[in-house]
């Protein structure tokens, strides 16, 4: 059994999908938010998952704020750290002390549109693909080796908030498969690539669009 710590600042709906999905081997230690508003805490504490809030606003600098985070954190002795829209940028010192044990989903099929309004960019350079990322986080915003992804197609006179919603679809299956391989050690990091003991197709690890 693997402990599984999620980081939130709002509705936490990845959280919640990663919880729903049950996973064998991953027990759920806790959910943290920096926002003691977080939606997402009164739906976790429901269902007897533990929560706890480390207000950013409280802290003088983001340094003091990570620190005191990585503490709070260690305290579930985790195994792998989930972030589910947690909304801060993470310094080096806070990235590098869960190296190789710290996931995310971006919005985005990475490299391109690191950041964020990365709906509205993708409609707006015309690309015909967008998608999510799930990957390992580094110390370098929105990079880091890429676990796996999931595409789907820009339409025609598609709004930022009509792509962004077909992609989260994608996010919600795509992250809980992310979390079991890690959690089975089915990853493998060689190079700053990941690969997937037991993907015998690229469809483990790739959902493609469906036109």
């Amino acid at each position: 059994m693997k402990n599984v710590v999620i980081l939130i600042s709002g509705r936490g709906s990845n959280m919640q999908a990663i919880v729903n999905a049950q996973i064998a081997g991953a027990n759920i230690a806790a959910v943290i938010s920096n926002r003691p508003d977080a939606a997402g805490l009164a739906w976790a504490a429901e269902r007897g998952i533990r929560t706890a809030v480390l207000d950013h606003k409280q802290f003088a600098s983001r340094e003091s704020f990570d620190a005191a985070l990585i503490d709070l954190i260690d305290g579930y002795a985790p195994d792998l750290l989930v972030l589910a829209g947690f909304m801060r940028i993470l310094t080096a010192d806070f990235v590098n002390h869960y190296e190789n044990r710290l996931i995310n989903v971006h919005p985005s099929l990475l490299p391109a549109f690191t950041g964020l309004n990365t709906h509205q960019r993708a409609i707006d350079e015309g690309v015909k693909l967008a998608g999510c990322t799930v990957h390992f986080v580094t110390a370098e915003l929105d990079h880091g080796p890429i676990i796996a992804q999931a595409a789907v197609p820009v339409l025609d006179h598609d709004t930022a908030g009509a792509l962004a919603a077909r992609i989260l679809v994608q996010e919600h299956q795509l992250y809980p498969q992310a979390v079991a391989w890690f959690v089975a050690d089915q990853l493998q990091l060689i190079d700053s690539k990941v690969s997937i003991k037991a993907a015998a197709n690229t469809d483990a690890f790739l959902r493609s669009p469906s036109f």
